[in-house]
């Protein structure tokens, strides 16, 4: 499969609807009966390849085909997978953002792929319009929904069946773009990933591995992406009612009552989802039965989140921690069993977050700490004695089928975050880790986000692991104020309702005295919320942190 064609993927999915045609690929939430549940609608496969196959049809029709870059802004819905397999058939590339990026960022990204066709819902083409400049190159336009003071084609309009299935003129090769998607910008620049045919097919697999080669039946599907593979292994897809720039607002409510009613086997879901949900189960306990494994990913979860998890469901559930990116997608998983048979305990007195061992074909190393390009395997082993300077920790760097080598936009980005090793790309992750002697995969924080002081490096998960351990204190997060080299060090604090704020700080102090690694750090702010990312709610916007940390200790000083 890693070596395959879209062709290939398609026939994966027409192979599920010959054999079972009134199979239900997707479950989606579409408006609240009485009880204030969500009321489901439902799609099948057959239904879904004729939808696809008509969007396809009146894509190519209008001129969009192979390699065409198509801008796709519709939400998490049915609409949205038919239109990924219609472009999918004829060999178009959907470009992909989060647009709660902020508007002037999105623009700058969507206007430097140059895309031919755009299809999104009526408040992303009004933005079209009103900054025409920016989509100059836009030929053909759909909308999803009504259209209100544009032209063009309406997705409704076309309707759902075709006149003739639709079939690709230039069969793709492995290596021929699939996707262009572009990384959040939380921790620097967006940057736009080239996903290639190839790429597509070593996930499809890596998931099927992962989940030990069973059928994945019934999924909870929080992020489209895992949404596209499921439908690939032929699983019946259940949406639940969300947000997707605010995951974290997802009534866990809502969870539990598509799990039970759908016999959800298994689900996906980010920190920000996971923790409402234990958080649920705990006051209103719920069996779940039909649950066999839970998926984490967008940011670590928290260890006791993960314990908890392992209280409230029954036994036999795997809950499984992963570790991805944008451009690799998955790197490691670890399974709570391993993760709460003494790592957390080794998290807690500073070795990181373990993040488990590499998955199906993926090779993980780690090179030395450098914010330079490292073109060449060989320009790695030129720092080979700072690695041994820094105990181990370096940049994680990883490749594999399912890693995309190369970006869209900027080409920059594939000197700075690229390794060429003969015929291997490399792709660094910009995440500093080091390797245990199992073959495990400990992760210490973002390199963007590390601290250097007057004395040495700090890394931020690293410490933060021994902080959260307080009572009283929801996570916290390490920020550097001043001149790289020269930082000073501080620590933010979410408590958690009703904690004391001078109780907690001062047992943060304490617990810092005794550890190397935090002694350094006398400052400790309580915050009142930390900023997260937009695409899973989870990741800590430390700079932002910073900024505000810099305000506060001038405000104290003055």
């Amino acid at each position: 499969m890693t070596t395959g064609t879209y062709w290939e993927a398609i026939d994966r999915f027409r192979t599920v609807v010959r054999a079972d045609p009134h199979r239900v690929a997707l479950r989606h939430a579409d408006g609240v009966g009485p009880n204030g549940l969500p009321v489901y609608r439902q799609l099948t496969y057959l239904e879904l390849d004729s939808w696809s196959d008509t969007i396809a049809e009146r894509l190519a029709g209008a001129g969009v085909g192979t390699g065409t870059r198509t801008i796709v802004l519709v939400l998490p819905s049915p609409q949205l997978y038919a239109i990924m397999f219609g472009l999918l058939k004829i060999g178009a590339v959907p470009v992909v953002i989060d647009p709660g990026m902020g508007v002037r960022k999105m623009l700058r990204c969507l206007r430097a792929v140059d895309a031919e066709a755009f299809i999104g819902i009526p408040q992303a083409h009004a933005l079209r319009v009103l900054f025409r400049r920016s989509f100059r190159t836009v030929r053909t336009s759909v909308t999803v929904g009504r259209r209100w003071f544009w032209r063009g084609a309406s997705l409704r309009a076309w309707g759902r069946t075709p006149g003739s299935r639709v079939a690709a003129s230039t069969p793709a090769e492995p290596n021929d773009p699939l996707l262009i998607a572009f990384t959040t910008g939380s921790t620097g620049p967006a940057k736009a990933v080239e996903m290639t045919h190839g790429n597509l097919a070593a996930m499809v697999e890596q998931v099927h591995v992962a989940r030990g080669e069973i059928a994945p039946e019934a999924s909870l599907i929080t992020l489209p992406l895992v949404g596209v593979l499921d439908l690939l292994l032929g699983s019946r897809c259940v949406l639940p009612p969300l947000i997707p720039s605010k995951v974290g607002a997802t009534d866990p409510a809502h969870v539990v009552d598509a799990i039970e009613k759908f016999d959800v086997r298994t689900m996906f879901a980010s920190p920000a989802v996971l923790i409402p949900l234990l958080q649920h189960l705990r006051t209103h306990p719920s069996d779940l039965s039909s649950l066999e494994s839970i998926y984490s990913g967008g940011a670590p979860v928290p260890d006791w989140c993960i314990a908890g998890l392992r209280e409230v469901l029954h036994s036999d559930v795997q809950v499984v921690a992963g570790y991805g990116a944008t451009e690799a997608l998955p790197m490691s998983t670890i399974e709570s069993r391993e993760l709460l048979d003494g790592l957390v305990e080794q998290a807690h007195r500073g070795a990181g977050t373990c993040i488990g061992r590499p998955s199906h074909q993926v090779q993980a190393r780690i090179v030395a700490i450098t914010d330079d390009p490292l073109p060449t395997w060989g320009s790695v082993e030129q720092l080979a004695n700072e690695l041994q300077r820094s105990r181990g920790i370096g940049e994680l760097v990883v490749a594999g089928p399912n890693v995309s080598t190369r970006y869209y936009w900027p080409k920059r980005a594939n000197l700075d975050g690229k390794i060429v090793d003969g015929a291997r790309i490399w792709h660094r992750t910009g995440d500093l880790a080091w390797i245990d002697d199992h073959g495990r995969i400990w992760f210490c924080g973002r390199k963007s986000q590390r601290v250097v002081t007057a004395t040495g490096p700090m890394f931020t998960v690293q410490v933060e692991q021994i902080f959260n351990t307080v009572a009283g204190v929801a996570r916290t997060a390490l920020v550097g104020i001043g001149p790289r080299n020269t930082q000073r060090p501080v620590l933010c604090v979410e408590l958690e309702p009703g904690a004391d704020a001078d109780t907690a700080t001062s047992a943060l102090r304490v617990l810092g005295s005794e550890f190397d690694l935090t002694r350094a750090i006398s400052d400790f702010l309580v915050h009142r919320g930390f900023p997260v990312d937009i695409r899973h709610n989870a990741k800590i916007g430390r700079e932002r942190l910073a900024v505000w940390a810099a305000e506060q200790l001038e405000v104290s000083a003055s």
